[in-house]
Parts: structure tokens; sequence; C-alpha cells
């Protein structure tokens, strides 16, 4: 039981917690039971003696650490739920006040959540961007999609020309002389591209396959090798190849072969759909940027740099598991960067404290407005989850606790909530450009809003077991992180060593 509180200094408290005679003396029984068997007595086998002969040979005390690490969470979490207090850090400060038969009272300091003060979040004012998809804008799909399906057919009946993708072998001298990285045979180049340097590419044009000939140039003086740069260079070229690129013809057969749809208008409507669909959300996103950054304005509070770090840290594994899914690791990423861990780490604060004070915030909306998650809401939220990871409801119920389905569903409504409040006026452009969001290798996003900065949208997670954490019903700023709100880790208190370690073989 919660024997007392005390606050030492912001968002640290310090709780006394006292378990009584009974409660000690059962986690001694369960302590028996579980170490019992590893401990020698002289006359017995090894596991087989009685527990009053253990602890006649070593100790009543035997089995009062293990006892402890047994009990410790509950009676963690039974006084934070008497104390109204809610962890964000799994770092606890242990004391070990007392432990005998009679039971055990110990300390804990522990970082809570901030107060937190939010004003003016009802008639915030935010601009939304009227929908238009144009006719060109779908042409432009269309043409974007013919080229992705085009085919490169050789010309034989003409000389090169600007645009067209020859093949030919050659080698560069400088001064009669031969130099480094100036050879290849059977080099592919787009006329026109300036992938060679200035005067090169204007002397392929009117050649013809077959023709050998020399190309003429002068290298840059900032040309990265010393050994060209400013030098005029004589390149000796044999063209093999005049390859254009052949476009197929955009008709009802080309969107049969590209798509589900028969005929060119079908396909064309559908592409209109989608792109108004794709627009909405992105005017949505920026209607919900604007109240989420104008609801700042009015929040208050002393963030403890737990909660940051926390969210650096999920914010990271988010990283790392897309990199995986994109068949790399954090480790070769970072090498490949040119970037150590800590250097890596800073690049998600800014973007953290922003989750967080976001969170807390429409946490804090929620509850000076009394929003709550219904029985319907969670049945909802578990069904969909099932409909995602392909699992039964049942197997999700076991993965994510109703209580995060429920913190995560309340935020949701607080963010529904004032936009619901908000003034909100169409505009055919937005009055600022919106801010630039994180790069981040994408998910398949749901909804995407102003709350999720970094890791957009849902992703599966390893062993299709979703994690606690990862209990956003819409990614908004709702969901930025779970901060503050998970049960303390059944980590074994730091207790005074006991005679039953010297047991333990």
């Amino acid at each position: 039981m919660l024997k007392g509180t005390n606050k030492v200094e912001t968002n640290r408290y310090e709780l006394t917690i006292s378990v009584d005679e009974q409660t000690f003396a059962d986690a001694c029984s369960k302590a028996y039971k579980k170490v019992g068997k590893k401990i020698a007595i002289p006359g017995f086998r090894k596991g087989k003696a009685p527990r009053t002969i253990i602890e006649k040979y070593y100790g009543a005390e035997v089995f009062y650490e293990d006892a402890l690490e047994i009990l410790y969470p509950d009676a963690v979490q039974s006084a934070l739920d008497e104390s109204g207090l809610e962890m964000v850090s799994d770092k606890v400060d242990f004391d070990l006040v007392s432990m005998d038969k009679s039971g055990v009272e110990f300390k804990i300091t522990i970082t809570v959540k901030p107060e937190v003060t939010v004003k003016d979040y009802k008639g915030l004012k935010a601009e939304k961007v009227k929908t238009v998809v144009t006719d060109e804008e779908i042409d432009n799909q269309i043409k974007a999609v013919a080229e992705r399906n085009a085919r490169m057919i050789t010309v034989e009946d003409r000389a090169s020309a600007m645009d067209d993708t020859v093949v030919f072998d050659f080698e560069g001298f400088i001064d009669d002389k031969a130099f480094d990285g100036g050879k290849a045979e059977g080099f592919s180049l787009k006329l026109g591209s300036g992938q060679f340097i200035p005067g090169f590419e204007e002397q392929m044009v009117g050649k013809n396959a077959g023709e050998e000939f020399d190309v003429k140039v002068t290298f840059p003086e900032e040309y990265h090798s010393a050994e060209c740069a400013g030098k005029e260079a004589v390149f000796k070229i044999k063209l093999h190849e005049i390859k254009v690129t052949e476009l197929p013809e955009i008709d009802d057969e080309f969107v049969k072969d590209i798509s589900e749809f028969d005929t060119l208008d079908e396909y064309k409507a559908d592409l209109k759909q989608k792109a108004t669909e794709y627009k909405d959300r992105a005017a949505n996103d920026y209607v919900e940027n604007q109240l989420i950054d104008k609801m700042l304005e009015g929040f208050e509070a002393e963030i403890p740099d737990e909660m940051v770090e926390h969210r650096v840290d999920e914010n990271i594994r988010d990283f790392a598991y897309r990199l995986e899914m994109q068949g790399m690791n954090l480790e070769t990423y970072l090498k490949y960067a040119g970037g150590d861990i800590a250097a890596f780490r800073d690049t998600f604060k800014e973007q953290s404290l922003r989750q967080v004070k976001v969170r807390l915030a429409l946490e804090k909306i929620a509850e000076l407005e009394g929003i709550k998650a219904e029985e319907a809401d969670i049945d909802a939220e578990y069904a969909r989850y099932a409909t995602q990871y392909q699992m039964d409801v049942e197997q999700i119920k076991k993965a994510v606790p109703v209580t995060e389905i429920s913190k995560d569903i309340v935020v949701q409504k607080a963010i529904d909530f004032v936009r619901e409040n908000a003034v909100i006026s169409e505009v055919d452009a937005p009055s600022e450009k919106p801010a630039a969001k994180k790069p981040a290798a994408k998910k398949n996003a749901t909804k995407k809003t102003a709350a999720k900065t970094e890791t957009e949208g849902e992703e599966k997670p390893a062993a299709k077991k979703p994690a606690a954490k990862k209990t956003a019903t819409k990614k908004t700023a709702a969901k930025t992180e779970t901060d503050g709100e998970k049960k303390p880790a059944a980590k074994k208190p730091a207790a005074k060593k006991t005679a039953a370690k010297k047991t333990e073989e």
C-alpha cells in the first residue's frame, strides 16, 4: 500500500510503499518454489530440501530478495494507481527501508507527467485549400506512365540527334597520352542529358552508326581530377548504335495493359478520384498542422527530459524498422551517413519535443472536455487492428492493452474536438507554405495529420505482433507517443544481497 507521497522537485515524486506481513509471506512462498530447486543442502538432493530446512541452514531471510522482486511490480503499480501519478520513465531510484518477516517498506523516486495548461483551444482559425484536380494534371500522370512503359528501338536510317541514346566506345587522350578513367566500351549516353563535360554531347550529334571520329573538348578548371582540370583532350569515338524512346499510344489498349480498366475514360476517372482524395487529405493535414501550431501557442508545461528522450527512442526504433524493411540496418545507415548515434539522436530532438507537447496538450483538452473512449470505440479499434494485421481480435487484445487503445482514442477525439470548434475558411492556395516534414522512410498511412511528424502511417511490427506503443487509431497529432502511460518495468530492485545468493549453484 501507499504509505506516503512527497514531491521532491519538479516532476519528481518520492513514494513510500509498504507491503503487509501476509503479502510478503505469500511472496516468500513463491520465491521458495521459484529458487528452492536451485539450492543445495547437505543431506538432500539439490532442490529437494524443505523450505524450513533451507531457512534454518541459511537464515530466515534467504528468500527475502527474491520475494521482493516478485511483489515489486504489483506493489509499485498499486501505489501509482492510489497516488494518481503517471510515470514517464522506467528509471526509478530505489531505497529499501526495511524488510523482515513482518513485511517490507521501500521508497521509490520517479519522474511523472508534468502539470499542463492549454489556453484558447476553441475558435482557432485555419485555412483549408480547395481541392481542385485539372484534366491537365491527369493527362500528365498518364504521360508519365506511358514514359515508364516506353521501349528503346534502334534507328538505322539517320544520323544521331539530341535526345537520342547513343551506344559507343571511347578513349580520351591529353597531349597524345591516355589518362586514367578516360576509356569505356559499350557506353550508353542520352544526348542532351549533360552527363559529359560541356561540348562533348553536341559533337556526338549528326553521326551515323559504325562511324569513327574524334571529339575535342576542354576540361573545366574545377574538374575533380587534377590530371585533367583545365586541359584540352581528344576522345576517339566509335559509334555502335543510335536508339530512340518509343512511347506507347495512349488508348484503350494501353490502359488494358497497365491497369485493371478497359477504357481510357475509366482510367482517367479513377486517377481523378484518387488525386482528389490525395489532395483532400493533404488539405486536411494542412488544416490540422495550423490548428496544432496555434494550440501549442497556449501550451505551458515543464516537460521532463525523460519524456523527450523516450520519444526519441521510439522514433529511432521506427526509423530502424523501416530501414530493415528496405534491407538495411541502422548501423550500416550511420556508417554510410558518416555520423554516430549521438548526433543521429540529436536530429530527432526537436521533432520529439513537439510530439510530446502535442500529446500532452490533447490529453489535457480531453480531460477538460470530459472526452472518453466508449466501448463501441474500443471494439471498433480492435476490429481495425485485427483486419490490419490479419489476426484474431482476441490476439490483438492480448498484445495491446485496452488502456493504450483507450488513450489513443481519447487523444484522437481531442484533435477532432479542436477541429470541430475551429473557424476554417476555404482558400485557393495557402497563405503560408506548409512546413516541411522530417525525411523518413514512408509507411502506408491511414490518416496522416500534423501529429505524426516523422513516422507517418502504420507499419506491421516484427513477428506480426502490434507493440503496445503502436496503438494509434488514426495517425494524428494525438498519436505521437504514449509518454508516461506504461506500467513500471518489473525490474529487480537494488536490495541488499542475502544468503540465498550463496546457495544458487
